[in-house]
């Protein structure tokens, strides 16, 4: 998926979805890049929210997967602020740059979406931003409390 910043008609990143298991409802989201024009702003926010609604209102899987190097702070920061839920470390997954690899794996579900869609859409208003676009409540906070309360 190409992100196209509107407002200047210009890609300003990628994002793809992998390991497509349309028999088991299973897709993953990975190779992201985003430009530093947008990181950190709404729109790098609004592509992971139109990713998971495709795979969980449009082709109904029931399982969205983010995984990352354990090492990775930032991914795994993103991840969570997402709203994916850590599932574990899988040690030594894979040898990368020479080195053991373990992978943080990290999942959304069918069930979780609703509460994980209504947080996306009450920080994505337009009413949580300042005329400087500056968010006025914390996307990670929010999530974090409505994943809570429904476990």
């Amino acid at each position: 998926m190409t992100v196209i910043d509107l407002s200047t008609n210009k890609a300003v990143g990628v994002a793809s979805y992998l390991r497509i298991d349309p028999a088991n409802g299973v897709i993953e989201v990975g190779h992201i890049h985003f430009s530093p024009l947008i990181q950190g702003k709404a729109i790098a926010t609004e592509a992971m929210y139109l990713m998971m609604r495709q795979v969980f209102e449009v082709w109904g899987y029931r399982r969205y997967e983010w995984k990352c190097d354990s090492l990775n702070k930032p991914s795994r920061n993103a991840a969570a602020r997402f709203g994916f839920v850590f599932e574990g470390i899988f040690r030594q997954a894979v040898v990368y740059r020479q080195r053991n690899r373990d992978t943080a794996w990290y999942a959304i579900i069918d069930r979780d979406w609703p509460v994980v869609k209504a947080v996306f859409e009450m920080w994505l208003d337009p009413a949580n931003f300042d005329t400087d676009g500056n968010q006025i409540e914390r996307l990670s906070q929010n999530m974090q409390r409505a994943i809570a309360a429904q476990r």
